[in-house]
This record gives C-alpha cells, structure tokens and sequence, in this order.
C-alpha cells in the first residue's frame, strides 16, 4: 500500500539507534504515525523537527502495518518558532489538541487551522488569539462546539458578553445580568462583531478560561486526563509578554 499527503509534523520519537517513529497531522489521512529510517542523521534531522511542513509518501505491506514514511520538507518553520519559548508551547499545545483527535482519522478544517496557527506561533499579537479559536474549533470537531451567536435566553445577536457553563450557549448583557457570577465571560475576539486581532490582555484571559472549562469537563475529563501541562506553560509565557 502507497499514499502521498501533505503533513505538519508534531511529534518525533527514536526508534532504535538510527530510526525514529514520526507522528504528523496530515490532510486526507489524519493523524498519522510512520517509520523514518536514518531519521536520527544528521541529514534529516533538520527536516524531521514539529513545525515544519512536509510532503509525506506512506508505504506498508497492510493498511495497519505501522509503515515507512518518506519525507521532503516544504516549509522549515521550526528554526523560527525555536526562537520563541511562546512560540514552542504553544506548538505543543497545538500538538496535544490534536492528539485529541482519533488516528487515521481525517480532519482535513483541523488540519489546515493548524497549519494557519503553526506559521503565527510566532507573532505574540495574533498567536494567543488563534489558539483560544483553535481550541474552540476542536471542541466543535468533537461534538462539543459552543454556540457564540445568539442569546440563549432572548435570541439577540448584539451584545453577547457571558456564556453559559450549562449549555455552551451565548447570553446577553441584560439576560446575564442577574447570574453573571456563575456564567463565564464572553471576550470580545470571539463575538461577531469583533475586530483586528490584537485582543486585550483580560479579554485573552477570559478566552483561555472559557475553552479550558469546557476542554476540562467534555473532553479531558471524561477521559480521566486533566489539560495538558504545555498549556499552563504557554499561558506562563504568555502572562511575561501581555
């Protein structure tokens, strides 16, 4: 069996003395795992490094068969996210969201969100931002996607500023008025009517607090698994540059 993909690479581990097992986020095919031989020469272990992107061909005897990758690189982004200790966490952090996801299984929006959120780990204006709406959307990819649009109570669409910890639904300013301590903050990159995308300190805050409730209670929990520990590392750099 033969298949040719495009991949972000998010995982690397040895495998014996010369080889390494590849773990790579790939367009049609998933998450998917693969044996590079030589990987651990000096030659290849520029290409085979998280971050970069890579053309992957795929070759096993049976499709459950570990398999051989092959791999060219197409974008060696990872020497500029090295620069950044933010820019490593959080391409950790996007690693294990999607670590989330179930092997071979394709998620072809997933993939290229993290692609798009991989090329600006660096740039700390818009990276923290992309990852509270990264981790939304693998919150939807699981069957627990927020609803941001409306009032769960009026219907309105305008001035959306609590979120219901029940239901995952928006409320509005006047009908979370009276239980705005127990309903979690809305911040204003993630409303419809946001703009730019260099959001307030507070407001990155509240977003990173709101996905973690519901990352904790619908996906990590029920898994017996709390978040990741490169998520607090990655809000720790971030609180030395907000």
């Amino acid at each position: 069996m033969e298949w040719r993909d495009q991949g972000l690479i998010i995982g690397v581990r040895k495998h014996a003395e010369t080889n390494v097992i590849l773990e790579a986020m790939t367009v049609s095919h998933g998450r998917h795992f693969g044996l590079v031989r030589g990987g651990r020469s000096r030659r290849m272990q520029p290409t085979l490094q998280p971050g970069n992107h890579v053309s992957l061909t795929w070759r096993a005897r049976l499709d459950e068969h570990l398999g051989l990758y092959a791999v060219e690189v197409t974008e060696p982004r990872a020497g500029r996210l090295m620069a950044s200790a933010a820019a490593l966490h959080g391409l950790n952090l996007l690693a294990a969201l999607l670590r989330l996801l179930a092997e071979r299984d394709p998620h072809a929006g997933l993939y290229e969100a993290a692609s798009f959120v991989a090329d600006h780990l660096d740039d700390e204006n818009i990276a923290p931002a992309l990852l509270v709406r990264f981790e939304l959307a693998v919150l939807a990819e699981l069957g627990f996607g927020l609803d941001l649009s409306r009032c769960a109570a009026t219907g309105a669409t305008e001035d959306l500023i609590y979120v219901s910890p029940k239901t995952g639904r928006a409320v509005s300013r006047e009908a979370g008025a009276p239980y705005q301590d127990r309903l979690l903050r809305l911040p204003g990159f993630l409303r419809g009517d946001a703009v730019g995308e260099n959001p307030a300190p507070s407001d990155l805050r509240d977003g990173f607090e709101l996905t973690a409730y519901f990352l904790q209670r619908d996906v990590f929990g029920p898994r017996g698994l709390n978040l990741p520990d490169t998520r607090r590392a990655y809000l720790s750099e971030l609180a030395k540059i907000c």
